[in-house]
């Protein structure tokens, strides 16, 4: 569940796990892996925090990062 226990009005300051991250924005693990490590393919993904050495996204870095590849089609 994305919105956990937080009220609504805290829920998108949830931080995800990478897996949470790769079902929403439907991707592989393998590929917010490589966003991170590879320097060649940095940026090309979400922000992401090192919390005691967990990686974790926060749920409005998300949301932004999916919203900003949106392409409006010419109608």
């Amino acid at each position: 569940m994305i919105h956990g226990n937080l009220p609504p009005d805290l829920a998108d300051l949830r931080m995800l796990r990478e897996r949470e991250v790769s079902e929403l924005a439907g991707v592989s693990l393998q590929t917010l892996r490589n966003w991170r490590s590879d320097p060649r393919k940095r940026g090309r993904g979400p922000a992401y925090y090192k919390i005691n050495g967990s990686v974790r996204y926060r749920l409005s870095a998300v949301l932004r990062w999916i919203e900003a590849g949106k392409i409006e089609v010419p109608r």
